[in-house]
């Protein structure tokens, strides 16, 4: 009689001891926010990327009832953030992410300590960028096409810069240069307020770059020679698009929100309809409008979907621009 009596006790205690375990998070995702919440841009204060999440971080802790505050957290071509993060937060939820395309990429040009898919929780997709090419004002080059004929005449004389390696304003411009059969200089920079300085200072010839230019090109201060989307653009209708100037590329490098892998689905809920709410507010909507971009929403499970699918398929890509890690 001693035998199962010892045993069935020693289950019952187990069993209490695994429901114990569970109750404090069962507890937390129904109190859930119960304080303040980090939301890491991984870009410099000022670019458009920290624009718009700053105003979607103030609408949505209005819905959640705990204020959003926003860290810049730059550095490795917008994967710093949220890889340390991803690596180091707890799954509570009260430490999420911008995830943008350069996650994707950036294993597969250097060796790192993380998974572009395993290691996030997927939140929600928010939108995409406008890019585009600018010169100062007072450049020779009037138009795109003379700039990569610049290239093509004094070959390592031309010079670009971008947020960083492996970030989509860099790749897309090597690619640019791969199709035109052309060099072209690339010098990075940790965002986009540094990257502006930079070409207004007269440090660089270019700058490729999401729509934070705007209001240097509204203002005089830059030309805006090319835009990468499928088609030019209603605010600046007079500028060409690299696809119909015969350089094959498009890009409008997507992104979202993801906070550490294990999440609680209750608290991810919590968060994905507090954001889906401040993206299609008014106020995020005229932002966006100013920085010409547009709410291309898309729900976790969709978002995680999209990653997969373009994390195979961007390796080509990388290898064919001669970017792999070797």
């Amino acid at each position: 009689m001693t035998q199962p009596f010892t045993r069935r006790a020693c289950l019952l205690a187990m069993a209490g001891v695994a429901l114990g375990a569970a109750l404090p998070a069962a507890y937390a995702a129904d109190t859930y926010p119960s304080k303040p919440i980090t939301l890491i841009v991984p870009w410099p204060a000022g670019g458009s990327t920290d624009r718009h999440l700053r105003a979607l971080a103030h609408i949505a802790g209005k819905h959640l009832g705990q204020p959003v505050i926003v860290e810049n957290r730059p550095g490795a071509g917008g994967t710093l953030g949220p890889s340390s993060m991803a690596m180091t937060a707890k799954p509570d939820g009260y430490t999420i992410s911008q995830y943008p395309l350069g996650l994707l990429r950036m294993p597969h040009m250097q060796k790192v300590k993380w998974h572009p898919i395993d290691d996030f929780t997927f939140i929600m997709g928010l939108s995409g960028y406008t890019f585009g090419l600018t010169v100062r004002s007072d450049s020779p080059f009037k138009t795109f096409d003379q700039y990569i004929q610049a290239a093509r005449d004094k070959p390592g004389s031309v010079n670009y810069g971008s947020t960083g390696t492996g970030s989509s304003p860099h790749l897309f411009m090597e690619e640019v240069a791969i199709n035109a059969k052309v060099r072209l200089e690339h010098i990075p920079f940790k965002g986009s307020a540094e990257l502006q300085q930079a070409l207004l200072g007269g440090h660089i010839m270019a700058q490729s770059d999401a729509a934070g230019w705007d209001k240097f090109v509204d203002g005089g201060q830059m030309r805006l020679l090319v835009t990468f989307g499928e088609k030019r653009t209603q605010r600046w209708p007079d500028v060409p698009t690299a696809k119909e100037l015969g350089y094959g590329v498009v890009s409008t490098s997507p992104y979202g929100l993801a906070g550490p892998k294990g999440m609680d689905p209750k608290v991810v809920k919590i968060l994905h309809d507090a954001f889906k709410q401040a993206l299609l507010d008014p106020e995020s909507v005229e932002i966006m409008r100013q920085l010409n971009q547009e709410a291309a929403y898309s729900t976790g499970a969709d978002f995680k979907a999209w990653a997969s699918e373009t994390f195979v398929k961007d390796k080509a890509m990388i290898e064919k621009l001669g970017l792999a890690a070797k």
